[in-house]
């Protein structure tokens, strides 16, 4: 994969750390410069009248020091563990999910955790949500323990954003030397048909040949990793999210929504923030060299 800048989402938490770690791991395999961004989100209170006095604007000088510090510990820290990483630090003053995506369409990856805290108090999974439906570039969402030999697995479907996620995942497996699963799944028939002797809750050959065409065509392409695939009946985000138990990375696509519909959970994507046993690839774009 081509060396970007990778931006990782910093608000002090064990997850943020965890991102870090993330980032920091691609960073030293790819050559890229990993920036450790944090955003205030502080709350603003307008007086009804104008006569009276506004509160003191947030940050105080105390928090803004400490949150300085904090970035400057990970950044010595990065230094220690990972001496061949550039690193750099930047802080805005404004949303942490709107910057980012605005920001990512300079970078290669953004990373975060699987949940954090603003300067006030975040709203759980709020930024992971709204940055991956949106964002010009992957995202990562970290959860789980690492097992570095783990597969990745990717689902597939039908869609244009389905190879732009195979083909970030077969890069990711060729970078670790270890293989990728692909899983395409059938939603099952309910309602009326549910019980029907017609529904067998399997995948014909007749089905799948279009499925296993586009298997070959990346087997050709990537000949040094190893490929299974599964094809499978079953609501594509519970196949996705029992298959994470024995991977390392899942990677599914998003084709991205409005502005309020991508906060809407249910997608296989918003379904995968949560419930994912190890960390998460979103891919809807993949940035421009």
């Amino acid at each position: 994969m081509k060396a970007r800048k990778i931006i990782v989402g910093y608000d002090r938490s064990c997850e943020a750390r965890a991102a870090a770690a993330w980032a920091l791991d691609e960073a030293d395999r790819t050559g890229a410069l990993v920036e450790f961004f944090y955003a205030y989100e502080w709350p603003t209170w307008v007086p009804a009248a104008s006569t009276v006095p506004a509160p003191a604007v947030w940050p105080d000088g105390e928090t803004d020091r400490a949150i300085k510090g904090s970035l400057r510990e990970a950044v010595a820290q990065a230094r220690e563990t990972h001496p061949r990483v550039p690193t750099k630090v930047s802080i805005v003053h404004g949303s942490t999910a709107l910057t980012l995506i605005e920001r990512s369409a300079e970078a290669g990856l953004v990373v975060l955790g699987s949940r954090g805290h603003s300067a006030v108090a975040g709203v759980l999974g709020s930024v992971s949500v709204a940055v991956s439906a949106h964002a010009h570039c992957p995202v990562i969402v970290v959860r789980g323990e690492t097992d570095r030999a783990a597969p990745v697995v990717v689902g597939v479907d039908d869609s244009p954003c389905a190879q732009l996620a195979l083909n970030f995942a077969l890069d990711q497996a060729l970078e670790r030397h270890v293989p990728v699963r692909i899983i395409h799944a059938w939603r099952p028939v309910t309602g009326i048909w549910e019980d029907s002797p017609l529904v067998t809750h399997t995948v014909t050959a007749e089905e799948r040949r279009p499925f296993d065409e586009i298997v070959s065509a990346w087997r050709d392409k990537y000949p040094q990793v190893k490929i299974t695939a599964d094809a499978v009946v079953d609501h594509p985000a519970h196949a996705l999210a029992v298959a994470s138990a024995t991977a390392q990375l899942v990677v599914v696509g998003s084709r991205g929504r409005g502005a309020f519909r991508g906060m809407v959970l249910g997608s296989v994507s918003q379904h995968l923030l949560r419930q994912s046993a190890c960390t998460v690839a979103v891919v809807r774009e993949v940035s421009a060299s």
